[in-house]
């Protein structure tokens, strides 16, 4: 009789990254990718993504709405390292360049299901005593179902 291999199980992802709000900043994408432990790998769908740009809703929210598609399916025979998404958002700055204006991490849901996330996203540090004047905290919004 052949000795049966290690059993494996799969996670399926599929969601989106709905909206964020930056109060200051417009024309914002946001890009993301998911990071996750030895044991697991990917077998269908992306692995990262990068969105459209958008500009501010002209609702009272002022949310930036990209709705942006995540479809990704991994497998795994340990739980150790669970899949993490990690977002980036990145906008321009005065010169016109693209400058990371956010990032944040979460954990996939451990269970089925419809979840929604709204993930703290932190902004890089600004050596500019004006700029870190003006820091504040901005949120990103995932579902996941």
């Amino acid at each position: 009789m052949a000795a049966a291999g290690p059993s494996v199980f799969l996670l399926m992802v599929n969601g989106q990254v709905e909206s964020a709000q930056f109060p200051e900043y417009d024309d914002l994408y946001c890009k993301y990718c998911f990071v996750y432990g030895q044991d697991w790998a990917p077998t269908a769908g992306l692995e990262e993504g990068i969105s459209q740009i958008t500009c501010k809703s002209q609702d009272v929210r002022r949310a930036l709405v990209w709705n942006f598609p995540i479809d990704i399916t991994f497998k795994s025979t340990n739980p150790y390292g669970w899949p993490q998404i990690v977002l980036s958002v990145y906008g321009p700055d005065v010169f016109g360049n693209d400058v990371i204006r956010g990032y944040g991490v979460a954990h996939v849901p451990l269970s089925p299901g419809r979840h929604k996330r709204t993930i703290p996203m932190f902004v890089p540090e600004s050596t500019s005593k004006l700029q870190k004047f003006t820091r504040c905290v901005h949120l990103c919004r995932c579902i996941a179902e």
